[in-house]
């Protein structure tokens, strides 16, 4: 078969990439952690079931550096998922379309999502 030469869509030489690219890509992203997460929490919950040894091994599993690290992340998946999930019920109500709005609310959602990490980790927010 012959080949037809035409450029591929969205062209690469002329595509730029936008923080709503990004944006779309973390919320997939932190969708799965959050996946992660409910198998963590459940890990916790079934270990309290079975006793007080389960539940101690668990419990110094998540206290460690590894366990820390993976519940920061969670937690920060969680509210970055949070905050873009109510720019998405914003935009399923028709509003903020508009490229600037639509520029504005992503870093909203990213702020929000630091502030509140940060909040819940010093204790403020618990």
């Amino acid at each position: 078969m012959s080949q037809i030469n035409r450029p591929l869509s969205p062209h690469i030489g002329i595509y730029s990439w936008q923080i709503s690219n990004s944006l779309s890509i973390l919320h997939r992203l932190t969708g799965l952690a959050l996946s992660v997460g409910a198998l963590v929490l459940l890990a916790w919950v079934v270990s309290a079931a079975l006793g007080p040894d389960a539940y101690a091994g668990v419990t110094r599993v998540l206290a460690g550096p590894l366990g820390l690290l993976v519940m920061f992340g969670v937690s920060a998946s969680y509210f970055y998922h949070l905050a873009n999930g109510i720019r998405h019920l914003a935009w399923d109500a028709g509003y903020g379309f508009e490229k600037q709005v639509a520029r504005a609310s992503g870093w909203f959602a990213v702020g929000a999502a630091v502030l509140a990490t940060a909040l819940l980790w010093s204790g403020i927010l618990l």
